[in-house]
């Protein structure tokens, strides 16, 4: 019996995808940029490579941290500036303010603890070039409690063509 070949993603879906929630992050962040700040408990933990294109910041700090570097987006962070490719933003590091400015392709994982959101996006290369294999979204959507209160992961690979 033959197998049907599958047919080529030539609409790059899983790009756009990615695009898309890059685009949640951007609000997100938007957001905390506002006057009123964060709501609530909400805060983020930002994850990027500091390798990938257009990074910028303290060549110690960013040496300190060649693959990833994880901020913390909470009570002490100052002039959060989202912009339309990326965010630019002060922090503290050993009691000293530094600026990072971070493409939004440069993210590679946007976490918010507080309502257990989750968002993962591959990243282009230090070089710029694309991800060795076809991207991937990864989705953890906020945890279920099951009947004995504990914290129940859903998946969506089910979903996802192999």
């Amino acid at each position: 019996m033959a197998q049907d070949t599958p047919a080529q993603d030539l609409m790059h879906y899983e790009a756009m995808a990615q695009d898309a929630m890059r685009g949640v992050v951007k609000a997100a962040l938007k957001r905390a940029a506002a006057p009123e700040g964060l709501p609530g408990a909400h805060h983020f933990y930002v994850t990027f490579k500091t390798k990938a294109p257009d990074v910028s910041g303290p060549r110690d700090l960013l040496d300190k941290y060649p693959d990833e570097m994880t901020i913390v987006l909470q009570h002490q962070y100052w002039d959060l500036e989202p912009a339309d490719t990326g965010f630019a933003v002060t922090l503290q590091f050993g009691g000293q303010p530094k600026r990072l400015s971070v493409p939004y392709a440069a993210v590679s994982r946007f976490y918010d603890p507080s309502v257990q959101f989750l968002l993962q996006f591959e990243v282009a290369g230090a070089d710029g070039a694309p991800p060795a294999q076809e991207p991937e979204t990864a989705v953890e959507p906020p945890a279920e409690r099951s009947d004995d209160g504990e914290a129940k992961v859903v998946s969506l690979d089910q979903f996802r063509k192999k």
